[in-house]
C-alpha cells in the first residue's frame, strides 16, 4: 500500500493543473475568441477557456504553504474579471490557511471527486480483456470525430457546449499525450485520452457511446493507455472518477486504487 503525503499528493495536482493550463494555451492559439488564459497563482495553475467550460478551474492551490488574503484576492479578480464563476479543486493536503479563508469567503460545496492511481510495472504487459474490441490511436485529422464521439458519450450528464467541444479539441492536440479509439462491430465505439507528465500518464476524457455500453469498450481503452504510458517511461498512472460511478469500478478492476477525494468548491461575483 503506498504512503500518500503531501509530496506524492502535490505532484499528482500539479498533473491536472498542468493539463488544464496545456489545453488553455491550445484553445488560445487555436480559437483566440475564447479570451482564454491561465496565470500561476498560490502554488496552483488557475485557467479560464469560457465561462461554461470544464477547464475553468484552478488545480493546486494551497499545496506550497500558507496563502494570504491577497492571494486569493488575486484568484478570484482571475475569475471574476472574466465573468466566470471561481471554481477551486483541493486536495484534502492544503494548507490550513487557505481553509481558513475560505470560511471567511462565501463559498460553497459543489462536488466531490476521487483520485485513483496504478503502478506501472517495467516490462509489464497489458492485456485486452474483450477480444472482440479493438483500439487503435486517433489520427491527427479525427480531432472532430474524437470530439463527436466523447460529447455523444456524455450527453446524458454534460450538454454539450462549443466551450466543451473546443476543450475536447485543445486535449486532442496536446503535444505530450495521445487520443484512442475503440473499434467494436466495425464502428467507432469510444474514445479516451492519455498524456504522460513527470512519469505519470494521466487518463481523461474517456466515453462510450450508448449502443455499445457494457461490452468492454472502457477496459480496452483502460489496458491500451495503461500500454502507452509504459512505453512512454511513465511509472504510475492516474485518473479522476467520480465517487461510486462505473468508472471506478472500470479503473479498480484494471488495478487502480482511490488515494484521495478531492473537493470542489465555487464562489459566484454576486457573493463576493
Amino acid at each position: 500500500m503506498r504512503f500518500i503525503d503531501l509530496a506524492f499528493a502535490k505532484r499528482l495536482e500539479m498533473v491536472s493543473a498542468v493539463s488544464c493550463q496545456e489545453c488553455t494555451e491550445a484553445l488560445r492559439l487555436s480559437a483566440p475568441h475564447a479570451l482564454a488564459a491561465w496565470e500561476c497563482i498560490a502554488g496552483g495553475i488557475a485557467a479560464f477557456s469560457g465561462v461554461d467550460s470544464p477547464v475553468t478551474q484552478a488545480f493546486g492551490v494551497g499545496l506550497d504553504g500558507p496563502v494570504d488574503a491577497g492571494e486569493l484576492d488575486r484568484l478570484e479578480d482571475f475569475f471574476f474579471s472574466r465573468g466566470a464563476t471561481v471554481a477551486l479543486e483541493l486536495c484534502p493536503f492544503i494548507d490550513p490557511s487557505l481553509v481558513v479563508l475560505l470560511a471567511q469567503r462565501a463559498y460553497r460545496l459543489q462536488e466531490f471527486s476521487n483520485v485513483l492511481v496504478r503502478d506501472l510495472g517495467a516490462g509489464e504487459s497489458f492485456h485486452l480483456p474483450e477480444p472482440a474490441v479493438t483500439v487503435r490511436p486517433a489520427e491527427p485529422h479525427e480531432a472532430k470525430l474524437y470530439t463527436r464521439v466523447v460529447t455523444d458519450g456524455f450527453a446524458e450528464q454534460i450538454p454539450v457546449s462549443q466551450s466543451l467541444l473546443e476543450v475536447l479539441e485543445g486535449f486532442f492536440h496536446r503535444s505530450r499525450g495521445r487520443a484512442f479509439f475503440a473499434i467494436l462491430d466495425g464502428e467507432v465505439a469510444g474514445g479516451a485520452t492519455v498524456a504522460a507528465h513527470d512519469g505519470i500518464a494521466e487518463m481523461s476524457g474517456a466515453a462510450t457511446l450508448p449502443q455499445f455500453r457494457n461490452r468492454g469498450v472502457q477496459a480496452a481503452l483502460i489496458g491500451a493507455r495503461l500500454a502507452w504510458g509504459a512505453a512512454h517511461g511513465c511509472s504510475l498512472a492516474t485518473t479522476t472518477t467520480g465517487p461510486a460511478t462505473s468508472s471506478q469500478r472500470n479503473f479498480e478492476r484494471a488495478g487502480f486504487q482511490v488515494v484521495y477525494s478531492r473537493t470542489k468548491v465555487v464562489r459566484n461575483k454576486e457573493n463576493s
